[in-house]
This record gives structure tokens, C-alpha cells and sequence, in this order.
């Protein structure tokens, strides 16, 4: 299975990933994120990777080959507010044959902008992290606009009203995976990104 966690910038979803990860540990965390890194090595970069072609049909690939040779349960937390891109994508893994759980953690306006006014992003770099700080935060309206636009059979879930914990429990259940008990510490770590608050 694929757990795609889907949400504004801020909205928790790599915190829920680790969570997840923490009772699944078997599973892979996979950061679309990366992706995009790599292709702004080789050309310019834009506004948003993802507005890429080759961003979308990598991200596609790359999922499926992790599932299908190194995990049962891939978890990848990565927005996609764009109707048209999460189609491109999430339809091209469930085409290609892969069950997926779509998640969108929901998040009032208010507190998107708090959480992101006081993430502490690029230490050192305060030049790069008030521009970053900037771009997310201009894409908070979109994202709270997009929770009424998701497809159906979406799970969606409060992220300002349910601590990680309970939107594991509700993930894990929706998944029927089988997982150890939530205060249980994980068996091994399975390589995954650096701690970042999505």
C-alpha cells in the first residue's frame, strides 16, 4: 500500500509520517521533495518543481519502484493542492496497479500561518529562510480551499484538533495494517528523510 498524506505547508504531515513510520517500521518514507532537489541540480530552478513534468513522472516511478522492491508500505508525505497534478499522480499509481490511501490533513487558515511564521527553516541562512517562509505562506489560502476539493474516498483528517498520534490510529485503521502498539519504540529505522514539519 501507498499512505499518501497530502495538506497545506505546516499542516503536520511529516510529523504524521514519523508517527506512522514509528508503528509501521517495515514501511519506507519516501520525500518527493528530494525529487525536485535533484532536477534543480541539472536546470534552473522555477517557482515550484512541481510545475515539472519530469517532477511528476519521476515522482511516479520512483513510488512504485520503492514499493515494489523495497517495501510493502510506502508513506509519503508531499503536498499536492493543484486538482490536476494530484490526478496526474496518485492516478498513475493506483493505474499501475498499487492500492493507495490518500490523506489531507485539514488545518484552519490561523493556525497554518502560526505554525509556518515559527518553523525554524535554513539556520544560518536567515536571507533563505524569510524567502522561504514567504512562498509558504502565500500558499496557505489555496490549501484550506483545496480541503473541499478532494476526490472521494479521500481520508479526511483535523491535524489541529487530533494530536499524531490519533491520526496514526485513524490512518492505520482506514489501512488495516498491521502495526505495533502506539507506545512501542520501533524495531529498526528504515532510511528516511530530515526532521521537517510539513
Amino acid at each position: 500500500m501507498i499512505i499518501w498524506i497530502n495538506g497545506g505547508f505546516g499542516a503536520g504531515k511529516t510529523t504524521l509520517a514519523q508517527e506512522l513510520h514509528r508503528r509501521v517500521p517495515d514501511a519506507v518514507v519516501y520525500d518527493p521533495e528530494q525529487v525536485g532537489v535533484m532536477l534543480w541540480k541539472w536546470m534552473r530552478p522555477n517557482d515550484d518543481f512541481q510545475d515539472l513534468p519530469s517532477w511528476r513522472e519521476l515522482v511516479v516511478a520512483a513510488a512504485l519502484s520503492l514499493r515494489r522492491h523495497h517495501a510493502e508500505t510506502l508513506i509519503v508525505p508531499m503536498t499536492l493542492i493543484r486538482d490536476d497534478y494530484r490526478t496526474e499522480i496518485l492516478g498513475g499509481l493506483a493505474d499501475a496497479g498499487e492500492e493507495v490511501l490518500h490523506v489531507f490533513l485539514e488545518v484552519d487558515a490561523g493556525v497554518l500561518r502560526q505554525r509556518l511564521k515559527t518553523r525554524v527553516i535554513a539556520p544560518g541562512n536567515p536571507e533563505a529562510a524569510q524567502s522561504a517562509r514567504e512562498w509558504t505562506l502565500s500558499r496557505v489560502d489555496a490549501a484550506v480551499l483545496a480541503a473541499a476539493r478532494q476526490p472521494g474516498g479521500t481520508l479526511m483528517l483535523r491535524s489541529d484538533r487530533l494530536t499524531p498520534a490519533e491520526l496514526a490510529d485513524e490512518v492505520l485503521a482506514r489501512a488495516n495494517l498491521p502495526r505495533v502498539h502506539a507506545d512501542a519504540k520501533p524495531m529498526r529505522h528504515a532510511p528516511s528523510p530530515a526532521p521537517k514539519e510539513t
